[in-house]
Formats: structure tokens, C-alpha cells, sequence
């Protein structure tokens, strides 16, 4: 594009800079592909800024649809890019590792989409409101609306934080509010519907339907995990034992089989006694799993009794 050439692009260069020096070995992948995707699209732009920001008039009326996944990922300028990139670097590298890569591909796809029919709706409904056509004109173009999910999504799985917005702590859960209006205000051309729809959409996700709408739509789909979800682990040497499979246990109930810690004391006594009598033999070769074991039944407590009172007397 003409507004490209014959100009340094700062701003990329200082982005491609901090990304060297995070290192790319350090990004998770879908973080790094969301990062090379935005660059590569404002360095090659699939169309002019025109024939790709979303609006009311291009998006509802003309039904442009394909504008819902174009303006996302397509920047005004190299210092637009730059901003909204570092953002999305650090964002994606604490939501990434948490969420698992697939997952928060999912999460990205669903949110530049429906960030777009949110900030259409808010836009006609601007224009109904106070009664001004130009609010259908407005056009939006930026990765900043899904950086302001993201950042309710941060806040939501790291309470209890205090962020620092023009030098004042604020907290966490109200930072993404206070940047709403102090971006509006530095920045009067920036879109303020378009980040209030990231936050709208984060919150959805957060306080509303959207997480479970995207997962019942994912449940048919095996490569799909649900990131709260206790996950099965396969060692292949796990405690000595070749092939055994540990599923996570859920509560503490699983891990103490209900028992008290005194009667989980005295169990784990006669375990010891009972496997040092028997030469640490199992059963039937049953494997032992990790955690309480519970003798079999045919021994009673008279006869462990006996078995520890023999024990003793060989000392």
C-alpha cells in the first residue's frame, strides 16, 4: 500500500525487536502465530484499509461478512501494530500456557468474529439512540477489541492483581474499565465501541454463556480439551509399574478414601506391616496404585494383629 512505502516502519521494527528479545523459543505457538500473522498481513494487506473495516453500513447493510475476519488483523499503521502486538505477546504468553494452545486458538477465532457483531450492534444502536447516521459509517479496523477480551480473561484467572494505568494502581478487575475511558480520552480517533465490544465479549465469556455455548460446540471434536477439566497422564514407568495410568484425582475424598487422618495413620501402619510380611507381594498380580491401599478382605484384624506381634517377637 502506498502509505507503506518510502517510510521507515518504526514501529515494526521496535515490535520485531522485543519479539528477539523474548526470544521465539518462548512464545507459545499459537501466540507466535497470531504475532506472524499480523505482521505479515500489514507488510502484504489483502485489501485496502477501505475494503476491510468493519462497520454497520459494510457489515450489516452490504452483508460484507468476510470484513468480520479481515479487520481483526489488519492495522492502520506500523505504530497501531506495534502497540496492539506487544499487548497480545505478553497477554498470550500467561493465557496460552494456562488455557493450552488449542484452546486458545479457539477462544481467538470466536472472539475476532464475535467482537465484530457486537461492535456492529453497538454502533446501531448508537445510531438509533441519538439519532446520527454517521455512527453506521464509522469503520474499525485492529486487533485491540480482542486484546480487550483477553485482558478480562487475564483478570479473571489472576484476581486479587493491581495494574498500573497512567500511574495510578488500580485494581484488576476494574483496570480494563478505567483503559476504556483513559484510551478514549489520550486518543479521541481510537474505537471506543470496538474495545468496549472486547470487553462485553470477555465478559460473556467470563460471567456469561459464551464458555459453555464453546464448548458444547466443541464436544464433538476429540482434539478439543476442556482447560478446567482434569486431564489423564500416561507414564510409561510410573512408580516402578510400566504402563500404568494415573487419572487425577478430583477431590481430597480420592486421595484419603474418606478416612480421618488418625484412621489414615493406623491404615497406612498395617499396609507397611502387611507388605513387609508378605515380602511386598501383591495379589493376583494386581498392581498397586499410588495412594492408600486397602488389604484385602480375608485377612482380619485379629490375624494382622498376630502377623504384628510375630513381627516383633523376630526383632
Amino acid at each position: 500500500m502506498q502509505r507503506r512505502q518510502g517510510r521507515v516502519n518504526a514501529g515494526l521494527l521496535l515490535l520485531l525487536y522485543q519479539i528477539s528479545q523474548v526470544g521465539l523459543q518462548n512464545i507459545p505457538s499459537v501466540t507466535l502465530g497470531v504475532l506472524a500473522l499480523n505482521i505479515f498481513l500489514f507488510l502484504n494487506p489483502v485489501r485496502p484499509l477501505s475494503e476491510v473495516c468493519i462497520s454497520v453500513k459494510e457489515g450489516f447493510y452490504r452483508k460484507n461478512w468476510q470484513r468480520l475476519l479481515l479487520s481483526p488483523v489488519h492495522h492502520a499503521d506500523d505504530w497501531h501494530l506495534y502497540y496492539n502486538m506487544i499487548s497480545m505477546l505478553w497477554k498470550g504468553i500467561m493465557l496460552e500456557k494456562k488455557l493450552k494452545s488449542i484452546w486458545f486458538a479457539y477462544i481467538i477465532a470466536v472472539f475476532s468474529v464475535l467482537i465484530g457483531v457486537v461492535y456492529m450492534m453497538l454502533e446501531f444502536m448508537l445510531m438509533k439512540i441519538l439519532d446520527d447516521p454517521s455512527y453506521e459509517m464509522n469503520c474499525a479496523v485492529g486487533f485491540s477489541g480482542v486484546l480487550f477480551a483477553l485482558k478480562v480473561l487475564n483478570n479473571h484467572y489472576n484476581p486479587g492483581r493491581v495494574s498500573s494505568v497512567l500511574g495510578l494502581q488500580i485494581s484488576s478487575k476494574y483496570a480494563c474499565w478505567v483503559e476504556l475511558v483513559a484510551i478514549h480520552l489520550i486518543s479521541p480517533g481510537t474505537s471506543f465501541a470496538g474495545h468496549l465490544a472486547g470487553i462485553l465479549v470477555g465478559l460473556m465469556y467470563t460471567m456469561g454463556p459464551l464458555k459453555k455455548i464453546m464448548k458444547a460446540c466443541a464436544g464433538g471434536i476429540s482434539s478439543f480439551t476442556d482447560p478446567a477439566r482434569p486431564r489423564d497422564y500416561y507414564y510409561s514407568d510410573y512408580y516402578g509399574y510400566p504402563g500404568y495410568q494415573y487419572r487425577a484425582p478430583r477431590s481430597y475424598y480420592d486421595y484419603t478414601g474418606g478416612l480421618t487422618e488418625e484412621e489414615q495413620l493406623e491404615r497406612a501402619v498395617l499396609n507397611s506391616l502387611n507388605e513387609r510380611d508378605f515380602g511386598g507381594a501383591t495379589y493376583n498380580n494386581e498392581r498397586r496404585p499410588y495412594g492408600f491401599w486397602f488389604p484385602p478382605e480375608q485377612h482380619s484384624e485379629e490375624e494382622i494383629r498376630r502377623q504384628r506381634l510375630r513381627r516383633f517377637e523376630r526383632r
